[in-house]
């Protein structure tokens, strides 16, 4: 990834910046870093600290340019997701860092030494490795859970219509005595099947919601589990191996 972001002439540029208002300004044009704060603050501060350890280590210019560049690509393989993917962007990390690290044209060249390729993948894991969430969460846009229920019976099914009620009303008229308790008897006789289908359609669908809900809570439950193990396993310091093979 040599001078791939960061030419030879924008490497001049950035060596004769030796304030921070100054290096920062230069990092962010030839980078092209333009995101809303605090976007813009955090991934500038990223590129600032990585050139001062390329000045403090004495790397030259291609060295600084490469690592700058390995960065980059290592923070946009990051958020390329809100998802955890930490092992996958580790990886990439780590063998980006090796093709710079290993004399095997065309494939690789050894810009850095086997202890100056230590010092820059401890520096990596050190600087963003560690604060691997805190990138994620700035950069990325957060996941929420949208919850929507579907009835398998509809609640109105078993309620009597206006129409209806005044069509039975309708039919039965007022004959005589014994045909108005008859009708009296047949009309309490709907009300009260009315009554008891909506109470077992009421308790089926309180049963069902509480069925979802409790296998969505155990998904989401172990699907933290899964993301908090996943990043326990990840090494606290880990070296590379840049031997290779003859």
């Amino acid at each position: 990834m040599l001078w791939t972001d960061v030419s030879y002439h924008d490497m001049e540029q950035i060596d004769k910046m030796h304030s921070l208002p100054e290096l920062e300004s230069t990092l962010c044009s030839v980078l092209g870093v333009d995101l809303p704060e605090p976007k813009r603050r955090v991934l500038l501060e990223l590129y600032v600290q990585t050139v001062l350890f390329c000045r403090e280590s004495r790397f030259n210019k291609e060295q600084t340019s490469a690592l700058l560049s390995i960065i980059k690509s290592a923070h946009e393989a990051n958020i390329e997701t809100p998802l955890n993917n930490i092992e996958q962007s580790f990886k990439y990390c780590k063998e980006l860092l090796l093709c710079h690290s290993v004399r095997r044209p065309p494939y690789s060249i050894n810009l850095f030494s086997p202890e100056e390729g230590s010092s820059v993948f401890k520096y990596i894991y050190d600087s963003y490795v560690r604060h691997y969430k805190l990138y994620k969460y700035i950069f990325t846009p957060q996941v929420k859970l949208d919850l929507s229920l579907t009835y398998s019976v509809s609640p109105n099914q078993y309620e009597p219509t206006v129409e209806d009620s005044s069509s039975q009303e309708a039919e039965v008229g007022p004959k005589t005595d014994s045909s108005s308790d008859m009708q009296e008897a047949t009309t309490a006789d709907p009300k009260d099947n009315t009554l008891g289908s909506k109470s077992e359609l009421k308790a089926q669908i309180e049963k069902e919601i509480k069925e979802q809900m409790m296998i969505v809570s155990g998904q989401l439950e172990l699907h933290m589990k899964e993301i908090t193990h996943q990043h326990n396993r990840a090494p606290d310091s880990p070296e590379p191996n840049y031997k290779s093979n003859k």
